[in-house]
C-alpha cells in the first residue's frame, strides 16, 4: 500500500482518532479564565466617572472655588467698613483740679466710652481694578478646569481602549493556545498509535508551551490595564470595559482646523490668558488716580469730660493724590506690556502646534485604517494557510513542520490585526481630541 494513497490516509486518520483517546491523559491543563473585576463600565460611563471623581478634576473644581473666594476678598477693599469699640476704665481716684472757681473734676475715677466708625471708599480706582482682576482670574480658573477635564477625558478614553485591546489580545492568545493544544494531542496520539514520530510530537509540544506562555502574559497585561483604568476612575480596584466604544465620525480636515482653534481647551486657556493680560494693562490708568475716603464716627462718653461731651459724632474726608513714586507705576506698566506680548507669543505657538497635531492625526488615521484593513486580510489568509497543511498532516501526507510554521504565522497575523485595530481606535481618538471634539 502506497503511503500517500487515499486508503493509507484514511487509516492514518482512524488510527490517530483512536490513539487520541488513549493519550488524553497527557492533555495539558486548561488555562484559567482571567479574573473578572467586580465592576465594569461602558465608555461613556468611564468618561463621566473620571470627570466626576478623578482627583485632578476635583482639585480643578476647588481652584475655581478658591478663585471665587479671592474675588470676595478683593471686593471687600472697595466696600464700606464698619467697626465698633468700647472702653471701660477704673482709676484709683478721680482726677481733680482746684482753681479760683472751686474744685473741678478733670477725670472721673470710673468711666465708660464707646464709638463706631464707618469708612467708605468713595473713589478707590486701584481697589476696583484689583476686584476686576480677581474676577478675571476666576474666569481663567474655569477655563483651566475645562482644559484639565479635557486631558482627563482623553486619559480615561486611552485607559478604556487599552483594556479593550488587551482583551482582544487575550482572545487571540487563547485561540492560538487551543489550536496548539489540539495539535499536540493529535501528534502525541499519532506517535502512540505508531503512525507518527517523536519529532512531530516535540514540535507540537514546544508550540503548545509557547502559546501557553503568551496566553498567561496576556492575562497579566489585561489585569494591569484594568487596574490602570480603575485608578483613572478613582475606584478602589480593577475596572473592566463592558463593551467596545463607538467614537464620533471625524470632520473634514478644513473643518477640524477651524474647530480646533475654538474648542480646544488648551488654546482657549491661552487665549483667556491673553485677555487677562490685556485687561490688566488697560487698567493701568487706575495707578494714577487719586483716592477719596470718607469716615463717620459717632461716640458716647460717660461721664463727659471737658473735651468730650457725652454723645457726638465726627466726619472726615481724606483725599490722597500720588504725585511721585520713584517710577514704580511706569515699571509696572512696562511689565504688563511684556506679559501681554508673552501671552500672545504662547498663543500663536499653541495654535501652530494644534494645527500641526490636527494634520498629523488625520494623516495617521488614514494610514492606520489602511493598515488595519491589510492586517485583517492578512489574518484571514494566514488562517486559510494554516488549514491546508493541517489537513495534509492529519491525513498523514506530511510532517507537522509546515503546520507549526503556519500556526505561528496565523498567530502573528491575528496579533498584528489586534494591534492594528487598537491603533485605529487610538488614531480616531487622537483626531477627535486634536480637533476639540472630544470630550
Amino acid at each position: 500500500m502506497r503511503p500517500h494513497s487515499p486508503i493509507f490516509r484514511l487509516l492514518a486518520v482512524a488510527a490517530g482518532a483512536v490513539v487520541l483517546v488513549a493519550g488524553a491523559k497527557v492533555r495539558a491543563a486548561e488555562l484559567d479564565p482571567p479574573a473578572a473585576p467586580s465592576r465594569s463600565v461602558t465608555f461613556d460611563e468611564a468618561i463621566a466617572r473620571a470627570l466626576a471623581r478623578n482627583p485632578s478634576a476635583l482639585i480643578a473644581q476647588q481652584e475655581i472655588l478658591r478663585a471665587e473666594a479671592l474675588v470676595r476678598q478683593a471686593r471687600s477693599g472697595s466696600l464700606p467698613l464698619l467697626t465698633g469699640s468700647t472702653l471701660g476704665q477704673r482709676l484709683d481716684q478721680e482726677r481733680v483740679q482746684v482753681n479760683a472757681g472751686g474744685r473741678v473734676v478733670v477725670q472721673a475715677a470710673q468711666s465708660l466710652s464707646a464709638s463706631a466708625q464707618l469708612l467708605i471708599p468713595l473713589v478707590a480706582a486701584q481697589r476696583w481694578m484689583l476686584w476686576l482682576q480677581a474676577r478675571d482670574q476666576t474666569e481663567l480658573s474655569k477655563v483651566s478646569a475645562d482644559d484639565v477635564r479635557r486631558s482627563l477625558a482623553v486619559g480615561a478614553a486611552r485607559a478604556y481602549l487599552a483594556v479593550v485591546a488587551q482583551r482582544r489580545n487575550l482572545e487571540v492568545s487563547d485561540r492560538a493556545f487551543r489550536t496548539a493544544q489540539a495539535h499536540f494531542e493529535h501528534a502525541h496520539g499519532r506517535r502512540i498509535g505508531g503512525v507518527g514520530n517523536r519529532l512531530d510530537e516535540v514540535r507540537a509540544e514546544q508550540e503548545e508551551q509557547s502559546t501557553r506562555a503568551q496566553a498567561l502574559l496576556a492575562r497579566s497585561n489585561l489585569a494591569r490595564t484594568q487596574e490602570a483604568l480603575g485608578v483613572v476612575l478613582a475606584e478602589d480596584g480593577a475596572v473592566d470595559a463592558a463593551a467596545e466604544p463607538t467614537l464620533l465620525t471625524p470632520l473634514s480636515l478644513e473643518e477640524a482646523l477651524r474647530e480646533a482653534e475654538q474648542r480646544r481647551g488648551d488654546v482657549r486657556l491661552l487665549r483667556e490668558r491673553v485677555t487677562v493680560a490685556k485687561n490688566r494693562l488697560n487698567r493701568s490708568w487706575a495707578d494714577y488716580m487719586p483716592s477719596l475716603t470718607g469716615t463717620f464716627q459717632p461716640f458716647y462718653q460717660n461721664p463727659p469730660t471737658l473735651t468730650q461731651p457725652e454723645t457726638g459724632w465726627q466726619a472726615q474726608l481724606l483725599l490722597s493724590i500720588p504725585f511721585y513714586d520713584g517710577g514704580l507705576r511706569y515699571g509696572q506698566q512696562d511689565e504688563r506690556k511684556v506679559l501681554v506680548t508673552q501671552a500672545e507669543i504662547a498663543l500663536q505657538g499653541a495654535v501652530r502646534q494644534v494645527q500641526a497635531e490636527v494634520r498629523t492625526t488625520y494623516a495617521t488615521l488614514q494610514q492606520v485604517q489602511a493598515a488595519y484593513q491589510a492586517a485583517r486580510s492578512s489574518a484571514k489568509q494566514a488562517r486559510e494557510a494554516f488549514d491546508l497543511p493541517n489537513m495534509d498532516y492529519i491525513a498523514g501526507a506530511t510532517t507537522n513542520l509546515e503546520v507549526v510554521d503556519a500556526e505561528r504565522r496565523a498567530r502573528d497575523a491575528e496579533t498584528l490585526a489586534a494591534i492594528a485595530e487598537d491603533a485605529a481606535r487610538q488614531a480616531l481618538l487622537d483626531v477627535l481630541a486634536a480637533s476639540g471634539r472630544f470630550p
